[in-house]
């Protein structure tokens, strides 16, 4: 195998290779090659053109001998022939040696042992800033010797051409696992960037016994550990950041024999309409200096941000480090989780919006990983969509589904976790639920205080909802209730779990018959 671009430390030394540049020197570096503009408090406001956000049809795994029977081949993990991964990789590469480049060094995993490092090669100043922002960063004597286990080219102005390249578009996410190489191209959105290095951990860390998740994660005063899964927009960001809870990151984690930890060193948030009084940290966050702020609407002459203008899209986002959140822990490591919860958001407006699991829901609806695709995390998705995302991760999974599925029934066992489930979506008047009743949700949840109230097993789901939670109208607890007409709630109910009946279908065979017999009951 011929040796990856910039490999080797010389390599770095090339006159049109700017290594490891700081904040201040990437917002410089973005505003010269107007890149992007500075708010009035030093956030760099960037537009991704085009792509706003991910292109999951435009993602490609190479077929090759060494992984390819370990991957969950479909629509999710497409295959590229390594032949035409060979000739986009040169293409690239002499593209590369032609223009001045950015260059970041990093590690995944705050785990010392079960990290990787990457180096990350962009086009794009604010590029490189967003790495150095959502990767951790090594220290100055670990980067005298740094070798990358991976490299990561980002290029948005390389095109791919469909017909001599095997892709489906000019966009490309081609990931090889064998050649420890990631192409991106076409897509300024980089969002990309982050989800491709998320990918690989799908794959490598299974093979160490350590279960990846798609999750955020808070540690209490007496250091219990809280998780929260979710797909992108259904809270796990603005949940996990609590004032009275350290954050340990707001995305991605790993579980391992001694804990959890951070696979980032920051934070990717949704910032639509956001709000000073419903999400403080994060509000406080994105308006410090070199926080990135993508397809966020800007005033060009007071430079104010609009945070509620969705000119571009729905999706826009702000990249910042971990440590812009005050309570932030600075390790990214904790202990094993007490408790754990589950977030949807629901657009047929029947889940509610508390509910307790068993560890057989709890394995019924890991696998299922119902919630509902927020507009403008996709691209073409513009109003919310009922999906399944099997471990609330499918589009980052490399294995099959089950393999998670059983790392993670073995884990609730073995620490004995209390799962939850916790509906951020809608209710039967069409109103996304108000976050203040899901923040008192979630802090019932974690002090303990719902542990003892009654529980009502709801007809459908066979979920156990309380009677009443401290803040919260008892009404909002029963969506049924914010339905006109009982008749009209049943049939959508009734509609909702024979759609999770019929996705369940590809794990009956593969869970236990308890597993199997979670899930609705009508």
């Amino acid at each position: 195998m011929e040796r990856l671009p910039f490999s080797k430390p010389s390599d770095l030394t090339k006159a049109h290779v700017r290594y490891q540049l700081s904040v201040p020197a990437l917002c410089e570096e973005a505003i010269l090659r107007q890149e992007g503009v500075l708010s009035v408090d030093g956030s760099l406001v960037v537009r991704t053109g085009e792509c706003t956000g991910r292109s999951p049809r435009d993602k490609f795994l190479v077929a090759e001998p060494a992984t390819a029977d370990a991957i969950w081949w479909g629509s999710v993990n497409q295959p590229f022939e390594p032949e035409h991964f060979d000739a986009l990789q040169e293409r690239m590469l002499q593209t590369l040696e032609q223009r001045e480049i950015f260059v970041q060094d990093c590690f995944v995993g705050a785990h010392p042992e079960h990290r990787l490092g990457v180096r990350v090669i962009t086009q794009l100043a604010w590029h490189s800033l967003f790495a150095r922002h959502m990767f951790i960063q090594p220290r100055e004597q670990q980067l005298e010797d740094f070798t990358p286990d991976f490299t990561l080219i980002a290029f948005p102005g390389f095109q791919a051409n469909p017909a001599r390249d095997g892709t489906r578009s000019g966009v490309f996410i081609v990931i090889n696992l064998a050649r420890r190489l990631i192409l991106i191209g076409g897509t300024a959105y980089a969002g990309e960037i982050k989800k491709a290095m998320f990918t690989v951990m799908n794959y490598w860390l299974p093979t160490r016994g350590v279960l990846p998740m798609h999750c955020s994660a808070n540690i209490g005063p007496q250091g219990d550990v809280a998780l929260f899964f979710g797909l992108s927009g259904t809270g796990k960001t603005t949940l996990s950041a609590d004032p009275e809870r350290a954050l340990i990151g707001d995305d991605e984690h790993g579980w391992c024999e001694d804990g959890i930890f951070n696979l980032e060193g920051g934070c990717y948030a949704k910032v639509i309409r956001l709000s000073p009084t419903a999400e403080p940290a994060i509000y406080a966050a994105v308006h410090r200096f070199g926080s990135v702020l993508e397809n966020v609407v800007i005033d060009h002459t007071t430079r104010q941000l609009d945070f509620h203008n969705d000119l571009y899209t729905e999706n826009t986002r702000a990249a910042y480090p971990l440590h812009h959140v005050p309570n932030a822990d600075r390790h990214g490591r904790a202990g094993h989780p007490e408790r754990i919860i589950f977030l949807t958001a629901d657009a047929f407006g029947v889940m509610p919006p508390v509910a307790r699991l068993t560890h057989a829901q709890a394995m019924y609806h890991f696998l299922s990983g119902y919630t509902a695709r927020v507009a403008g995390t996709e691209r073409g998705v513009n109003q919310p969509v009922a999906t399944f995302s099997a471990c609330f991760s499918a589009p980052f999974l490399v294995h099959q589904p089950q393999v998670y599925a059983q790392m993670f029934g073995e884990r609730l066992a073995r620490h004995n976790v209390a799962v939850w489930l916790v509906n951020t979506g809608w209710n039967g008047r069409g109103e996304r639920i108000r976050i203040a009743w899901t923040r008192a949700m979630v802090s019932a949840i974690l002090s303990g205080r719902l542990d003892a109230v009654p529980f009502r097993q709801e007809p459908i789901f066979g979920l156990e909802v309380p009677l009443h939670c401290p803040g919260v109208p008892k009404d909002v607890l029963f969506p049924e209730r914010s339905w006109d007409s009982t008749e009209a709630y049943q049939q959508r109910a009734k509609q909702l779990a024979q759609m999770f009946r019929q996705n369940f279908a590809a794990f009956a065979a593969h869970v236990t018959p308890e597993v199997c017999q979670a899930g609705p009951r009508v």
